[in-house]
């Protein structure tokens, strides 16, 4: 008996900090020598105009210390909007060392005025815990503020409280409502997470075509998440009519914007010839460009090219360093991979202690191979001890998995195998334990 070897997502991310506010309009504002001397007299509005002007370089030499300078003279006199870039330039460290307290003690003075920006930002470092206990109560609270102003934001970022359940009960309807509010606005992280919510019916009745309308609307703005969720409709079929063209497409417009995600999508386009000609080498080169950012996915796929030698020269050695990256952070089929090498001592000096430790991982989440493998171990005693209850246990949940395939006549044999020797006991207590295992929760 040998070991068996055969050669994605949804996501909705935190709508950042605001930008620069000039105060009153540029065009509203007088000339800037008039500017000058209203400020030199007090005018706080006049100070907050004149310290933009010094902080983006509008009319005046850019000059951080002097734009601090006249912004926490108009601050210091109650004026919201300056009291709000104070805030940034704390938050940002521009003219002044990086600060979070400090930023969060402006945005409060600016938010206490009802400024929509800094009850936002307000929240923003209460979810983030920046300059603040991190309390997500708080940082609903400071959302609703400013959601309530029309801020697309902070509805968006509330819908995402509700949606995870962060700091209110979950509840995918309310997610739902201020997404709604948002994407009204073009908000294409709202638009997208809409998209979502279509797409797993939480909020609203499952629905693929609405799914991809709102990912579509988003994408069309160059959201790299949207355009990589589009691809994925089309690559699937879902809400779309199936077109591997269209979804290459999509994932090479947000792969060109550094989106991993939509770079391993892409890569395995390339790998199987769906969208785009076959080729191994342009597989490897966005494999490797997601891989670098960490993305398990693309560094498990990175270990296969090195393992098979498809778009590189076969290296063991490579493919084990990259499996393992994917591993480590909980990627079950790289723990597969991993486990496997140590038991072949491929790329690695052959470790059946390792091998069955990381065949263990892959199958507590419901890998099929790694579960046949794990099986394998235990009914030979390789890197286990000799278990044949355990044998038949871990055997049994991979032939459940299976249709009828050459896989399933595999696994079906072994755990055969196993049970000719094993008492009706035994067996019953391995059918026992397969019947209430449960995978892993995710990492």
């Amino acid at each position: 008996m040998t070991l068996h070897r055969a050669p994605r997502a949804f996501a909705a991310l935190l709508f950042g900090i605001s930008t620069i506010l000039p105060g009153a309009p540029l065009h509203a504002q007088p000339p800037l020598n008039e500017l000058r001397v209203l400020a030199e007299r007090g005018d706080a509005e006049a100070q907050s105009g004149l310290g933009y002007r010094y902080l983006v370089g509008r009319g005046v030499p850019h000059d951080d210390a002097e734009a601090v300078w006249w912004l926490r003279q108009a601050a210091d006199q109650g004026f919201a909007p300056a009291q709000f870039n104070l805030g940034l330039i704390y938050d940002n460290g521009q003219g002044v060392p990086q600060n979070d307290v400090e930023a969060v003690r402006w945005y409060r003075l600016a938010a206490a005025q009802g400024m929509e920006l800094a009850r936002f930002n307000l929240g923003i470092m209460y979810d983030s815990g920046l300059g603040v206990p991190q309390d997500d109560a708080e940082a609903v609270r400071w959302y609703r503020l400013a959601a309530a102003r029309g801020h697309d934001g902070a509805q968006f970022n509330l819908g995402n409280m509700y949606n995870v359940g962060r700091g209110v009960p979950q509840d995918g309807a309310e997610a739902v409502r201020w997404y709604r509010l948002a994407a009204a606005q073009r908000h294409t992280g709202a638009q997208s997470g809409l998209g979502l919510m279509y797409t797993i019916g939480r909020g609203v009745p499952q629905d693929d075509a609405a799914a991809a309308r709102w990912h579509r609307l988003a994408a069309e703005q160059g959201d790299a998440l949207a355009q990589t969720n589009l691809g994925v409709m089309y690559a699937e079929g879902r809400g779309v009519p199936p077109d591997d063209t269209e979804a290459a497409r999509w994932h090479r417009l947000a792969a060109e914007q550094g989106y991993a995600q939509a770079q391993t999508s892409l890569g395995a386009m390339y790998a199987n010839g769906r969208g785009v000609p076959q080729d191994d080498g342009q597989a490897v080169r966005w494999y490797r460009l997601a891989a670098e950012q960490g993305y398990a996915q693309a560094q498990n796929n990175l270990g296969v090219m090195y393992t098979e030698g498809r778009g590189v020269p076969p290296d063991d050695a490579a493919a084990v360093q990259w499996y393992r990256l994917a591993a480590d952070q909980g990627h079950a089929a790289a723990q597969e991979n991993l486990g496997f090498m140590y038991a072949e001592g491929q790329g690695i000096g052959q470790d059946y202690a390792a091998a069955a430790r990381w065949s263990r991982l892959a199958a507590d989440q419901g890998h099929t191979r790694a579960q046949y493998n794990l099986g394998v171990m235990y009914m030979y005693g390789w890197g286990v001890p000799h278990d044949d209850v355990k044998a038949h246990m871990w055997l049994s949940l991979g032939v459940a998995q299976l249709s009828a395939d050459d896989d399933r006549d595999r696994y079906a044999t072994a755990r055969d195998a196993v049970a000719v020797r094993m008492s009706a006991d035994q067996i019953a207590e391995a059918q026992r334990r397969a019947r209430k295992w449960t995978p892993a929760p995710d990492r």
